[in-house]
């Protein structure tokens, strides 16, 4: 079967032979298969999707085609990743306390995309921190210190890099098979043996509904328990932000304020949900109870600390530098009433049009800006009293002003606070 008949096979909803889907990648990586092929073949994916069979196979010829990373023996390999969300800082303190446990976290992250925060980005806010390495100082770094979170070479999963770009200029992100496949393969070449999914819903998340976030966390640990990584998901709730803080510096502040136990309960929550039920997964600890017990112990002795420290030294930082944050204007609103729902969205662009985030690839990043979003789902608002801080230097201050005010609709009536863990995949 030629590369057109596999296009036109997927179009019209059949289920492609393992050969077939090897055929297409090693051709689209060799580019012997155009990118307007792969394009169609993506568009009729993203119209007929794949069986979870079908997204396993063509996973694994993603990660095939490029290089897997290696570890000595006798050594445990896991990581997490999340979709993404406003506020998410979670693999700041989660990679150290899992490294204190002794399996090791090779930490491949990413930059900001569309109004969510990047990793990257956030740790580059750190005096000195190098996110480019090449692979063996990235391997040697996490053997060294038990983590390291740095950008994905060039040489890992290098056609998922390619066909991502062809999904991001063609409308055909939003497609679980694929974005499954590139979620994965990412992963899967780091050499894991286990990993665990923060699959976030709502507002602020890529997946607007619940139901989408299910379909997609399912999908993901189906296709890799089936490539052989041990996988499991946790939905959590996005449709506000996750801690206080959002943006590059303040936000590696709010990770550290939670390695020494001073951190935002919900963004501690989730770095426990996560952190213990990766370990019991691993065989670290047989029990949740076990795996809480000692992730506090780490956090009260600040050993967990002095683990991310280690590593950021290792990527040339210094975590103990003081980190600019730009000068801070209070927010208020002139009505009172109960917070019924954040557009967390909108805190997402206020970041951006202040100049901490980028409206296209490549722009640069004011690591200083902020907000420090003082209110949740069901806390009461009083006229002049602060719903937020805004870190801003420029006067784009007011129009970021304007869209955090717009981000909160207040209701008359008390109402609950949303669950934060929804479901275990």
């Amino acid at each position: 079967m030629n590369v057109a008949q596999i296009i036109a096979a997927k179009r019209d909803g059949k289920i492609l032979d393992d050969e077939d889907i090897s055929r297409l990648v090693a051709g689209y990586s060799d580019h012997s298969v155009p990118d307007y092929q792969m394009s169609a073949f993506a568009m009729a994916v993203y119209f007929q999707g794949m069986t979870t069979h079908e997204t396993a196979v063509f996973t694994k010829c993603m990660v095939d085609s490029g290089e897997r990373l290696e570890w000595p023996p006798g050594h445990t390999i896991v990581d997490k990743h999340s979709t993404g969300g406003i506020g998410d800082k979670v693999s700041i303190a989660l990679a150290p306390l899992l490294a204190c446990c002794g399996v090791k976290v090779p930490k491949i992250s990413g930059r900001g995309l569309g109004v969510t925060g990047g990793t990257l980005d956030k740790m580059e806010s750190i005096t000195g921190y190098r996110t480019e390495l090449k692979i063996d100082e990235f391997r040697s770094i996490v053997n060294k210190n038990g983590c390291s979170i740095a950008s994905a070479s060039k040489n890992l999963a290098p056609a998922d890099k390619r066909l991502y770009a062809l999904r991001d200029v063609t409308g055909t992100v939003p497609s679980p098979p694929l974005i499954t496949a590139s979620i994965l393969s990412k992963k899967f070449a780091e050499g894991l043996d286990s990993l665990i999914l923060d699959i976030k819903w709502g507002t602020g998340a890529f997946m607007k509904t619940i139901q989408q976030a299910r379909e997609l966390a399912e999908l993901m640990v189906h296709v890799g328990n089936e490539m052989g990584v041990k996988t499991s998901a946790l939905i959590t709730d996005m449709n506000q932000p996750l801690g206080n803080m959002i943006g590059n510096a303040v936000e590696i502040n709010e990770a550290t304020d939670v390695l020494r136990g001073a951190g935002p309960s919900d963004v501690t929550q989730v770095v426990f949900a996560l952190a213990s039920r990766l370990l019991v997964q691993a065989g670290v600890h047989s029990n949740l109870e076990d795996s809480e017990q000692k992730l506090n112990q780490l956090i009260e002795s600040g050993e967990a600390f002095e683990k991310l420290a280690a590593m950021v030294e290792s990527h040339g930082g210094n975590l103990h530098s003081e980190r600019y944050v730009a000068k801070k204007t209070p927010l208020t609103l002139n009505e009172s009433g109960f917070v019924q729902k954040v557009h967390a969205h909108q805190l997402g662009l206020a970041i951006i049009e202040m100049g901490g985030g980028r409206k296209q690839i490549g722009d640069p990043i004011d690591h200083s800006i902020g907000i420090e979003f003082l209110v949740q789902i069901g806390d009461r608002v009083e006229p002049g009293k602060p719903i937020a801080n805004i870190y801003c230097d420029a006067p784009t201050v007011e129009h970021a002003a304007a869209l955090i005010e717009s981000s909160i609709t207040l209701t008359h009536e008390p109402i609950a606070s949303p669950e934060l863990i929804v479901e275990t995949i």
